[in-house]
């Protein structure tokens, strides 16, 4: 499979989107990344999925290449650059995939607009309840615990942003795939120091919607796959009860890993994406299939 094309997007809002693509299919397939990372995280998942599908992930608003605003991160604002992302793909529908903070917007766009989902797949999903405003005072004591967050910087130079990098859960195995996913995700900065190219106007945004919206308000009758993870968000039953109320179809296939499943074993999780698309693919009434 060859390599990604980056290409950009300039909406009307001015925002530039930019994003790879990859794919010889002329099936949908939209990857979206959690907070702090970029669409080159689904590198290989892409790789192995190129000949069947057109695939397209995006940096979105904040992160990577895209434009850094100085406000307008909230859901709406995101969703609003995937539907226009979409619209200028020809995309009246697709399948989507969501991790972590992405994967709670995915079900908050699904209850919105569910015509625009053949199917999704949400990757150890943020939590979906709603926690109480003035949490929000605990924020910048999460922004130094969470470890997505450590990479922010900043860094003295980029030796010690690697070695930050080394000590992270997402990338311990220090595997070539994580090692082109933290390059990929810091920049030399205008006076020498080295730091993430996620912007902490995005982080502050973003990190207060995601905690304080209520995921789940309605029934999604959307063929759907849910993978958690062992070592991640959504270890227990309690966390999980939600997906079995109100998603159907559901089906759940935990990893034992932590929370980047894509990066902890490619392989596996390669594998369990391409077997839920294939097989809803052979079952899923016509009505509800992608046209081109």
């Amino acid at each position: 499979m060859s390599a990604p094309i980056r290409k950009t997007l300039r909406l009307l809002s001015g925002i530039n989107l930019s994003y790879l693509e990859w794919g010889k299919g002329h099936v949908p397939l939209l990857l979206l990344h959690g907070m702090a990372d970029h669409g080159g995280v689904w590198q290989s998942l892409a790789q192995q999925l190129g000949e069947s599908y057109h695939i397209i992930a995006p940096d979105l608003r904040g992160h990577g290449e895209s434009s850094k605003p100085a406000e307008q991160y909230r859901f709406a604002d995101i969703i609003a650059d995937l539907t226009a992302l979409m619209d200028a793909h020809g995309w009246t529908s697709a399948n989507v995939l969501g991790h972590s903070w992405s994967g709670k917007l995915l079900v908050v766009w699904a209850q919105q607009q569910p015509h625009r989902f053949d199917r999704l797949i949400l990757v150890d999903p943020a939590i979906m309840t709603a926690l109480p405003r003035w949490t929000k005072v605990l924020f910048p004591l999460l922004y130094k615990a969470l470890p997505f967050l450590r990479m922010v910087g900043p860094f003295e130079d980029f030796g010690e942003a690697q070695a930050q990098a080394q000590q992270l859960k997402q990338y311990k195995e220090w595997t070539p795939l994580q090692h082109d996913v933290f390059r990929a995700s810091v920049e030399e900065k205008a006076n020498g120091q080295w730091g993430s190219k996620f912007t902490l106007s995005a982080r502050d945004v973003m990190f207060e919607e995601v905690l304080q919206t209520k995921g789940f308000t309605q029934p999604i009758e959307i063929p759907t796959l849910f993978i958690p993870a062992t070592e991640g968000i959504n270890t227990s039953e309690r966390s999980i009860k939600p997906y079995r109320q109100f998603i159907q179809p559901l089906t759940i296939i935990p990893m034992e890993c932590h929370h980047w499943p894509f990066l902890a074993n490619p392989t596996k999780f390669n594998a369990i994406v391409s077997n839920f698309l294939a097989d809803t693919e052979s079952t899923q009434p016509i009505s509800r299939r992608t046209s081109m």
